[in-house]
Order: structure tokens, then sequence, then C-alpha cells
């Protein structure tokens, strides 16, 4: 499947929401503002919300939208450069050193030179990123950074203020165009406000009902209306009660597709109960739901909507 050319960045806030738009992204204007400037600033932009807000959706959106190439560093505890950034092919240096070594080259620096090029780099995510030419820099997410320890956070400061890393045996690879970078974080811990100074920052909450509805229609458009209906008033019903976690736009999105799969056109209490696994994660949470509470929330939906 060939690459999509590279599209020009958009031009105004307006063009920014028509961008998201028209990948299905149901974005509130405010975040559409603060991408624009991303991406006119050449700047970083980091988002901060809860699991399954639509953080990482925007990466992905970004780049299928503007025809970019998508980098993902999925970040956890004890990432280190060698898995975010670049290290050696070590076993197929070893065995060209042999070959050479068996061919009568003797020269140490012929040797190192031989062995120690771009044929036997590997480039991790954060050295892929800094790749891309002048008009198609590349879309480069920083997923979850909040799971990595400090250290790492201080070297990627280092890497976002200048756009470039050393690689001590070839030199100083710099980016042609700085990739679009987007940094997001479920907030596990607090992100040191250097880092932070260094981007443009949005907090993505938990959507109205209205931009909720209208995600549910755009990502599934086979279910039927009232069931889209009844299930948006019961999740934001649910996000107001004391829960271990509350369900995400994802969690909404894979609820209303199974109850499409199961044929239902409308919530009823059993099948709320036995579909809970798809909306929440923690059983402390189902056991609430089934006992008593998911009822009492499925009346109050009811209700509303009989009243009209």
């Amino acid at each position: 499947m060939p690459e999509t050319a590279p599209q020009a960045l958009p031009r105004s806030i307006d063009e920014t929401v028509s961008l998201l738009n028209a990948a299905d992204y149901v974005a509130d204007r405010a975040l559409a503002t603060v991408l624009f400037l991303s991406l006119k600033m050449q700047r970083p932009l980091f988002l901060e919300g809860e699991a399954g807000v639509g953080k990482t959706e925007i990466a992905k959106v970004l780049a299928k939208s503007l025809g970019r190439r998508l980098i993902r560093l999925q970040c956890y505890e004890g990432l280190d450069v060698s898995s975010a950034v670049y290290e050696w092919n070590y076993a197929a240096q070893m065995i060209e050193i042999r070959m050479d070594e068996a061919s009568g080259i003797t020269d140490r620096d012929a040797l190192e030179r031989n062995v120690f090029s771009e044929r036997y780099l590997i480039r991790r995510p954060v050295l892929e990123a800094l790749t891309g030419k002048a008009g198609a820099a590349p879309v480069f997410l920083i997923d979850e950074l909040d799971r990595t320890d400090e250290a790492f956070e201080a070297f990627l400061l280092e890497i976002l203020s200048d756009y470039q890393v050393t690689v001590p045996e070839l030199g100083t690879i710099r980016a042609e165009e700085p990739p679009i970078v987007i940094v997001t974080t479920n907030r596990t811990r607090e992100i040191h406000d250097a880092l932070k100074r260094r981007c443009l920052y949005h907090w993505v909450d938990y959507p109205d009902a209205e931009r909720e509805l209208e995600i549910v229609r755009r990502k599934v458009p086979l279910a039927n209306e009232r069931l889209s209906d009844e299930v948006v008033a019961y999740i934001q019903k649910l996000r107001e009660i004391d829960l271990f976690k509350m369900p995400g736009v994802a969690e909404t999105i894979d609820w209303a597709s199974a109850l499409t799969e199961l044929d239902k056109v409308a919530l009823d209490p059993e099948t709320v109960s036995d579909t809970l696994g798809v909306l929440l994660k923690y059983q402390d949470d189902i056991a609430r739901l089934q006992d008593g509470e998911g009822a009492r929330i499925l009346n109050e939906v009811k209700a509303a909507f009989a009243a009209g």
C-alpha cells in the first residue's frame, strides 16, 4: 500500500477542527486551538488526562490526516537510551569482524570504521523521529511518559530542546525538521516543570453528553439511536459516582459496539449486568454496580427518557 503524500499543516483553528472532524475525532475548540498553536509554533504538545479519553488517538489522527509517519515511543518503567534512541547490532558486527579478519584485514581503525557504520545502527523511536525530511517530519508520540523515571525524563528534555542526538561513533544526528511531538501522561506521577515548560499543555477531560453521543454515532454507526442515547446517558451518570476507575470514551465505544453485536436496541437490567466487564475493569466497581447501584442508574436513565 503506497504511503500518503504529506499534507500541508492547517492554517487556522477552523481548519484544525475540520482536520480532526474529517478523521472522526470530535474535539472541542480549546483542544483544536492548542493543537493548531503546537503545529504553528513547532512546540511539543503535552496532553494530560485520565486513561481512555482520547489522548493517544490525537497523534494517530494527525499522522493519518497529514500523511505523516507515526512513530510511537511507548514508555514503561526502566526504559533506557538503548531501547528508546539507538543501539548497535552487536551480533552482525561480530560476524563482520570475523569475516574481515578471515580476509586478512588487520587495521584496527579500518575494522572500527566498518562495523560502526549506519549499516549496523538500529534506530529506535527517538532517533527514527529525528530523521524525517523537511515538509514530511513524522508525528512522534511519546505515550504515557509518567511510566518512566525522572532520569529518562531529563534525557528527553534535552532531546526536545535541540532535536538532536549524538552517537559517539558517528557524530551528531540532527532533525532536518523537528517532528510533530505529542506527549501523553495519565498523571500517575507529576512530570517535572522543566519539561512541561518546553511544551504547550492541554488537559483532555471526559466529554460532555452531547460530544460523547456524537463520538458514539461516528465510531459505532450501526448502533440503534435509542441504544446510543441510553449508553451515553448511563455512562455520564456512572462518572458521577466514586469508582476506582471511571470508564473512558474508549470503554463507551466498546460497550456500544458490544451491545450492537448482541442486537440490543436499548438497555435492560440483565444485559447491563452481563456486559459490565466491557465497561469496567475492576471487580470492586463491577460488584458495586451489580449490588444495586447499576439498577438505580438505569432506572434514572429510563425515567429521564420517559419524561421526554
